[in-house]
């Protein structure tokens, strides 16, 4: 594998956070070096300096969409980490539902809307999905609207997609959920189409506006800005307090805090999580 130096690792550090605001300081040279081999290779560059000046220079930008892939595919699974997944479906829920049947006009839909806000290939979204149906039963009463977003163009497809391998299903999924709500295909297991119905996918470059996504009642955003500057997830946690709704919840990862960084958000605790809601 060839090598980065330290100063191709700044110089490639720099332009990936103008692309889509990751910070990898010195320290992530290795990461670097393992994302973005393949793409040397496949590029027939013979250093790292030699990729950066082709991406920079590239007319399509189909190199600098790969780096994005590359550097932002994260690690994901079905019911990833199920405490966020418990809170969702016995506190978050429950409680969303009953404040909004108090001022629901009587006989219309309720409307719930939740994000994800870095939905990688999908899992995190079809979870969110699972969990609705299986609580609420009788969709004619709701109107479900999730919404999954991801930079990562690639990301998006395979979500937008709904098909995943033998082993993405193994894990995390019971057999008795995946035979209730997937269906085989040739190349693995399909989403069923009363869940990826409730479902949207899009590009979204988290530095950039997002405002006319509107307000949601649920937002998750896990494990998202850890590779941020403090000052981006300031300006992050700012923009997402502002689309969420007054009564809303927002879930981060499980290592992730607020607490001395987003004054506006007020912890909060169910069993074994922790979630934020405005104050």
């Amino acid at each position: 594998m060839i090598k980065i130096q330290p100063e191709e690792a700044r110089a490639l550090s720099q332009y990936i956070y103008s692309l889509c605001g990751v910070h990898l300081d010195e320290t992530k040279g290795y990461l670097l070096e393992n994302r973005l081999a393949p793409l040397l290779q496949e590029n027939s560059c013979a250093s790292f300096s030699e990729f950066y000046l082709k991406a920079r220079s590239d007319p399509t930008k189909n190199i600098p969409r790969k780096i994005v892939d590359a550097v932002t595919t994260g690690e994901t699974s079905f019911f990833r980490d199920s405490a966020p997944f418990d809170l969702l479906q016995f506190k978050l829920l429950p409680e969303l539902i009953d404040r909004r049947k108090k001022t629901a006009p009587a006989g219309s839909p309720l409307t719930l809307r939740i994000w994800s806000a870095a939905c990688s290939s999908g899992q995190e979204v079809y979870t969110t999905a699972i969990i609705l149906q299986e609580t609420l039963g009788n969709s004619a009463k709701y109107n479900i609207q999730l919404l999954g977003t991801d930079i990562s163009d690639q990301a998006v497809a395979r979500a937008s997609y709904g098909v995943f391998s033998r082993m993405e299903v193994e894990r995390g999924l019971a057999p008795e959920r995946l035979q209730r709500h997937f269906v085989a295909v040739d190349k693995g297991w399909k989403i069923r189409d009363e869940l990826r119905g409730v479902a949207s996918f899009k590009k979204l470059n988290l530095m950039d506006d997002f405002s006319a996504l509107g307000r949601f009642d649920i937002i998750f955003c896990r494990n998202v800005a850890i590779y941020f500057t403090e000052a981006d997830k300031i300006k992050l946690f700012a923009k997402l307090g502002n689309s969420l709704a007054s009564d809303g919840a927002l879930i981060i990862g499980s290592t992730e805090s607020l607490t001395g960084l987003c004054p506006q958000f007020e912890p909060m605790r169910y069993q074994r999580s922790v979630y934020y809601r405005l104050k």
